[in-house]
Formats: C-alpha cells, sequence, structure tokens
C-alpha cells in the first residue's frame, strides 16, 4: 500500500476518533523543502466539516498519528499544513517489498476487463513516413505500451489510407514518366520511389496551370482543368470500377510502399498487432450511410449527396457521402471503427493518435457512432497532438520539402557519433558495438525529445539539442543508467536481492531516492489515465536527478560497512530496473555500457 493510501486510512480514522466526523477523502501535497517532513497533510478542506482552528486540528490530527500510527514518528504544523514525518522502517519495509521486482509499478492486463484498440501512423501509400509520422507513432506506440502497463489489455492498430486522389496522383506520375523503373532497378526504398512521383505529379501540375493561365484560363479554371488532373481523376474512377490495368499498377506501387514502410518500423522500433486498409473499410462505412439513411440518422439532399445534421449538437451538417455515390474520409472511418469491433468483440474503447488538425473530425466521427447506436462509441478518445517543426520552418510533402524519417534516424545515429567521440566515452569498443550504441543514443534523443513535450503542444525538435549528455535528455538518462551498470559490476554481489537489509539509518539522500521510486506505479497510472508519455519521460528524469545527487553525496561502494554496501547496491539496481521499465514505456533501450 503506497504511503498516501496508508496515511489517509490513519488520518480519516484520526477525525473521526476527535471529531466524530466521517471524511471522503484527504488531500495531500509534497512537503516544502524549509520544513521537516515527508509529506503534507492539508487542514484547510476539512474546515467544511471539522470545526476549529487549522493549527490545533492538524496539532490534533499529528498526536493521533504519532500515538497510532505505525510508520509516523514525528510532525509539525505550519498554520494549516501537517507535515508527516515517517520512520526509516517504513522505507525500509517498502524497499525489502520491491526491490528484486524486475517488473515493479508494471501491471499484467485484466483478462476481465473490455480491451483497447490504439491507432497509430496511418500513412498514405504515396509517400515515405517524415517527421510527423515519427511523432505520430511514437506517441502512439508509447500510449498503447502504458495502457498495457496500466493493466489494459491492448491491440496496436492503423489504418492505412491506400485509395483516393493522392495515390492516384504517384500512380499516374509513375505511368507518363517512370520509365517501368523500380525499388530494385533504382536501389530506392519503395515508399521513397512512389514519394518521388507524387512531387513529379505536383511539379507537371503547376506547369499545366502556368501554361493555361498563360493562354487565358483564369488560376481557378486552369487549377480544374489542367489536363494531368483531369488524366487522375480518371484513374481514380477506373480504380474504383475494378479496371484490371489501374488494379494492378495499384497493387504493384503500394507493395513497394508497404515493404518500404516495414523497414521505416523497423528501424524506428514500433508494431502492429492488426493493419486496415481504407480500400476495404470505406464499403462497410457505405453500407452503415445506407442505414443511417433508413433510421433517419442521415438525410439525402436534392443533388443525391447524405449528410448528418449536427446542428442541435451545437456543430454543423458534415457530408458522409458524395452525390457520385463515393465515400469521404468519414465514411471510412465509420466503417473501420464498426469492422474493429466486429473483429475484436472484446474492444470497448479505441485511442486516434490523429495530430490537432482533425480535432473536429473526430468530434463528429465519435458523435454520429452515437448516433448510429453503438454503446462502445462513448470510449473513444482522440489522441490530440501538435505539429513538429524544424528550425528550418514547415514541411510539404508535395513540394519534397519533408523531412524523411528514415534519413533523420540515420542523421540522429551520426550525431550521437560525432558527440560521443568529442567526449571521447567509448574507449575500448568495438567498431560494431560502437555503431550500435550509435543507434540506442541517437533513437534514444529522438523519442525522449519528443515524447517529453505534452502531446498537445507543438514543438520545435532540433536534433544537436536533443544528443545532450546532459541536462533533461534521453542520453543524460541513458548515461545514468549505464553508469549503475557500471557500479553493479565493480560491486559483484550476486546475492544481493536476496538479503533484507533492516538495520539501516537512512540517509536523506537514500530515504528521497526511495520516495521518488514509490511514485512509480501511480506515474503509469496516471500517464495511462491521461494518454500522456510526457508524464513518464518526466518522471524518470526526475528519478535519474535524485540518483546523481545520491550518488555526489553518499559512498556506495565505499560504505561504511557491507550492510549499508549492500543496501545502496540493492537501491541503484531497483533504480536502474525502474529507469528501464519506464523508458521501455517510451519504447527506448537502455545500454550496458557507455
Amino acid at each position: 500500500m503506497s504511503l498516501q493510501k496508508s496515511l489517509t486510512i490513519d488520518v480519516k480514522q484520526a477525525v473521526k476518533s476527535n471529531y466524530n466526523v466521517q471524511l471522503e477523502s484527504i488531500e495531500f501535497q509534497a512537503t516544502r523543502k524549509e520544513f521537516a517532513g515527508d509529506i503534507t497533510v492539508v487542514v484547510f478542506p476539512m474546515l467544511r466539516f471539522v470545526k476549529g482552528n487549522p493549527a490545533q486540528i492538524g496539532e490534533t490530527i499529528g498526536n493521533f498519528l504519532v500515538e497510532n500510527s505505525e510508520y509516523v514518528k514525528g510532525f509539525n504544523v505550519v498554520k494549516g499544513f501537517l507535515n508527516v514525518i515517517i520512520s526509516d522502517s517504513y522505507y525500509i519495509d517498502f524497499f525489502n517489498g520491491i526491490k528484486g521486482d524486475n517488473t515493479y509499478g508494471l501491471q499484467e492486463p485484466n483478462k476481465n476487463d473490455k480491451a483497447i484498440m490504439v491507432e497509430y501512423s496511418s500513412p498514405n501509400t504515396n509517400k515515405p513516413l517524415h517527421l510527423g509520422h515519427i511523432r505520430n507513432n511514437l506517441l502512439g506506440y508509447s500510449v498503447a505500451e502504458i495502457l498495457k502497463a496500466s493493466g489494459k489489455k491492448v491491440y496496436k492498430t492503423q489504418i492505412i489510407n491506400d485509395r483516393g486522389i493522392h495515390i492516384c496522383k504517384s500512380m499516374l506520375a509513375w505511368k507518363l514518366f517512370g520509365n517501368s523503373e523500380t525499388p530494385e532497378s533504382t536501389g530506392l526504398k519503395g515508399d521513397k520511389l512512389v514519394g518521388n512521383y507524387y512531387v513529379k505529379f505536383d511539379q507537371e501540375y503547376k506547369k499545366e496551370i502556368q501554361d493555361l493561365v498563360a493562354n487565358g484560363s483564369s488560376e481557378e479554371d486552369a487549377k480544374k482543368n489542367a489536363p494531368i488532373l483531369i488524366e487522375a481523376q480518371n484513374m481514380l474512377r477506373k480504380w474504383e470500377a475494378g479496371n484490371k490495368e489501374t488494379v494492378a499498377l495499384w497493387e504493384k506501387m503500394n507493395g513497394w510502399v508497404y515493404d518500404g514502410f516495414d523497414i521505416s518500423y523497423k528501424n524506428l522500433g514500433v508494431d502492429f498487432d492488426v493493419l486496415y486498409y481504407e480500400s476495404n473499410t470505406y464499403l462497410l462505412g457505405k453500407e452503415f450511410v445506407a442505414e443511417g439513411l433508413k433510421s433517419g440518422v442521415f438525410q439525402k439532399e436534392e443533388d443525391g449527396s447524405v449528410w448528418c445534421d449536427l446542428t442541435d449538437e451545437g456543430l454543423d451538417k458534415k457530408i458522409v457521402q458524395r452525390a457520385d455515390g463515393t465515400a469521404v474520409y468519414m465514411t471510412q472511418d465509420i466503417g473501420t471503427a464498426i469492422q474493429r469491433i466486429k473483429d475484436f468483440p472484446d474492444v470497448g474503447g479505441m485511442v486516434y493518435t490523429v495530430g490537432n488538425e482533425q480535432d473536429y473530425h473526430f468530434q463528429v466521427l465519435f458523435l454520429i457512432l452515437k448516433k448510429l447506436g453503438f454503446d462502445w462509441a462513448k470510449n473513444l478518445y482522440h489522441l490530440s497532438y501538435g505539429m513538429v517543426d524544424l528550425p528550418s520552418g514547415k514541411m510539404k510533402s508535395r513540394e519534397g520539402t519533408v523531412v524523411d524519417a528514415d534519413d533523420l534516424i540515420d542523421d540522429m545515429a551520426k550525431t550521437a557519433e560525432e558527440i560521443s567521440e568529442e567526449l571521447g566515452k567509448l574507449d575500448g569498443y568495438s567498431e560494431e558495438e560502437k555503431q550500435e550504441l550509435y543507434k540506442i543514443i541517437g533513437l534514444g534523443a529522438l523519442k525522449y525529445y519528443i515524447l517529453k513535450v505534452d502531446p498537445k503542444k507543438r514543438i520545435l525538435f532540433d536534433p544537436k539539442e536533443s544528443i545532450d549528455f546532459q541536462g533533461n535528455t534521453g542520453p543524460f538518462i541513458q548515461y545514468t543508467y549505464a553508469r549503475i551498470q557500471s557500479i553493479l559490476r565493480k560491486a559483484n554481489l550476486s546475492n544481493a536481492d536476496s538479503l533484507n537489509v533492516s538495520e539501516v539509518s537512512l540517509h536523506a539522500k537514500e530515504r528521497e531516492l526511495i520516495k521518488q521510486i514509490q511514485l512509480f506505479p501511480e506515474v503509469v497510472q496516471n500517464a495511462a489515465d491521461n494518454h500522456s508519455p510526457a508524464l513518464i519521460a518526466n518522471y524518470t528524469y526526475d528519478l535519474v536527478k535524485e540518483f546523481n545527487s545520491f550518488y555526489q553525496n553518499v559512498s556506495i561502494l565505499g560504505a561504511d560497512s557491507e550492510t549499508e554496501k549492500v543496501f545502496r547496491v540493492q537501491l541503484s539496481n531497483t533504480v536502474a530496473n525502474t529507469i528501464k521499465n519506464s523508458f521501455g514505456l517510451l519504447g527506448i533501450q537502455v545500454p550496458e555500457r557507455m
């Protein structure tokens, strides 16, 4: 039982015994540094139920705790704040209970609970993954891992946007200008090759617009009537009609892209349990549009288009099917959500990891699914996140100015190599070991820099700043983990975890470190409840700062007694395990040496 839970019971009993009042909850806060104490009980909220002077009420509760609580050894009252001093035996008992548990803070999934499906990545098959996709993948993967660690059964998924005009643009450009080149003939990853033709289409499209404007057309008409765009639209109609040649080209080029994506996902260290494709789910969406028309959820306009009127809910009218019967994004998303529940009946909720420019879209989607009568629709959550900017500015896929995900991952490893060699930290490593370590450091720096920021906030990503061995960075935390591993190797205490140390007087730094470790399970739950890996990242940084303060103030291997040495080695090992577990939730590896 955590300190707060244990004290809640004792404080409630104190109030009941002395004032005959049953409080529903107790408010705690961290004790301010200038006062003695491990945790502070805030008395002021009790005044609604207990009459009297807050300082005197604090004194009464404090005296009761000292007399009746097993672990309270003292207190002081500052105005309406009761600062409680906890005995060393409490912290030692707690520590002995968790020190050998390598999964401390992580729960097994509860088989009786409904599962959660977490969607992330969900790329278009007309271009490679870029920096924006990296934030999406890292967030979605980490939230899935955190939900699992909080005791939920989780399925990781994505919806691959493999149909539509944007796909046809790449296909048409390859058909017109590609000279039958392939990933094998060019040596390019398939997603990069196809992405080049998406850029090529845009270049040719702009040329045709300029030519039409030069010949007297308005810019608006030129954009609509450019021959290459009309040809792409015809290709989309052929695809929807099942034209064999068009479908064969679509399958071939999408296959190239999927092979490229698989390499990127492996490099990034993310995975999926199940994949969905828009080309399949949009048909089910159209079925439910027809159902919604029958039930009155949707209405058909004179031109044949189908809409959902959400004005009574404070929104507007939303199209769910075009006049020509073709699907829109909303059609596909309705079909995908329903298909997922059909495939996985144990799913009771979904998390959609999508940028904040789609906030309104998901408001509408969730409302439509509720109107269609799906009970699980109340458990849908949009994990909305801010965009990622670079010092050089915004990225545009069709203009070819994006930061490619694979290139960025490679650049991070190279930057880690440059900085590591400047610092001279890797003497005695083989070249192969160095290259592997550079990848771990570079990827850890990238992931931590992105995940330590609240998902809702926009990020300015600076690769150089992220790979710093000092401050709130991934490499700083990885280095601390490696330092602890070095201590453990030198200590060579193979049976350390089997020894229960009880006769130790705790140093203030040891007590603070145990208090920080004790917070980990609660932080995991809070991160799951808030869908926020930032809570895990910043907790880990606080833990590492606390350890480094302990390391600088307390001798571990040179302790005064063997008992103290064993205890401090155990404490260091538990910190290392907690770092490893928390970084695992962020998808970050920790090196044994560095």
